[in-house]
């Protein structure tokens, strides 16, 4: 995923916690806020696993997302890894993440 689409900085992953709504998953969790641009952050914490399995789920969230860059409206998203995520698929991941988008109507051509 291309680095202008990326969150990186503490101060912007807290904006998006503290202003932003949120919608649950069995998997992940998908906090997010409205914008003009588009911008995401995944969060892997140690409850998921040691640093290979987050560096996993972490390289699988992104290249779900990554696929969905052309159908997500703009906004602020940060996807947050439950510790399910470490036996879960790709396919899996990318099933629930769509949901999670489509769910706070985050796609577009979504009803």
């Amino acid at each position: 995923m291309q680095q202008q689409y990326r969150i990186r900085k503490n101060g912007h992953f807290r904006f998006v916690y503290r202003r932003g709504k949120h919608a649950s998953g069995k998997l992940i969790r998908l906090h997010y806020v409205k914008a003009r641009r588009i911008q995401v952050g995944f969060s892997v914490s140690r409850q998921v696993g040691g640093a290979v399995t987050r560096n996993l789920v972490k390289r699988r969230l992104r290249e779900s997302f990554r696929h969905l860059i052309p159908d997500v409206k703009g906004g602020h998203y940060v996807f947050t890894a439950n510790p399910a995520s470490a036996l879960a698929s790709y396919q899996e991941l990318s099933n629930q993440m769509r949901a999670l988008l489509s769910r706070v109507d985050a796609l577009k051509g979504a009803p």
